[in-house]
């Protein structure tokens, strides 16, 4: 019993870290979209030398599951849970590479004239910072409902970047001279599409936990 006890109480704290790794990622990826907004390049550099932070997070978490492993004895729920914690931190450590990307991109496009207004990156990375801690939550709560909702949300994603796609394509055609500019905001659409889909691995490993099976739900992207 005391054995069991010990397991629960380190795991609790090791999905804490999960929920404080999941916070820093989330103010990274608002910022770095800020930061390109407001041409902000000290912001954009901090956020830079901040995914360090994120790194050190993932590997001591991987430290922690893996010494919960070798010394508790896991029985194979408890297993599940720790694989799914391990893949989960792979995610969002890779979600904060994306939110890295994008402040590098704001460093490129430094304090050159705006193309237009940013309207749809702004609402792609509210969204995506949105469906990340609620799929953080749903493993937490190990609710296998709100993780399959939250997949299907990455449709509206998907709907933006093409319609950021398209416009952009758009202004390359009529303006040859708009192409690097253009580009810039197509690799940060990018970027926080491919952050989406990173989510959605997210909540097919809650799903896994929950019902013990893996499975692809509605042809997630890696």
């Amino acid at each position: 019993m005391e054995i069991r006890t010990e397991f629960h109480r380190k795991l609790r704290v090791i999905q804490e870290d999960i929920l404080k790794m999941g916070s820093m990622v989330e103010k990274a990826l608002m910022r770095s979209v800020q930061a390109m907004k407001d041409r902000d390049l000290t912001l954009a550099k901090q956020i830079i030398a901040e995914d360090r932070k994120v790194n050190e997070k993932r590997f001591e978490i991987e430290e922690k599951c893996v010494a919960l492993i070798a010394t508790q004895q896991p029985m194979a729920s408890d297993l599940r849970t720790i694989i799914a914690i391990l893949n989960i931190t792979t995610e969002i450590e890779r979600i904060g590479d994306y939110a890295m990307g994008v402040a590098r991109i704001a460093i490129m496009i430094g304090d050159e004239p705006p193309l237009k207004p940013l309207v749809d990156i702004p609402r792609m990375v509210e969204l995506t910072v949105d469906m990340l801690h609620r799929s953080l939550d749903a493993f937490i709560n190990r609710d296998a409902d709100t993780a399959r909702k939250i997949i299907n949300e990455d449709d509206l994603i998907d709907q933006l970047y093409d319609q950021v796609f398209r416009e952009l394509l758009l202004f390359m055609v009529e303006d040859p001279k708009t192409v690097t500019r253009a580009t810039r905001l197509m690799w940060t659409a990018h970027n926080l599409e491919r952050a989406a889909d990173r989510v959605t691995n997210i909540c097919e490993r809650v799903v896994f936990v929950v019902t013990g099976k893996m499975e692809e739900i509605g042809g997630s992207k890696y």
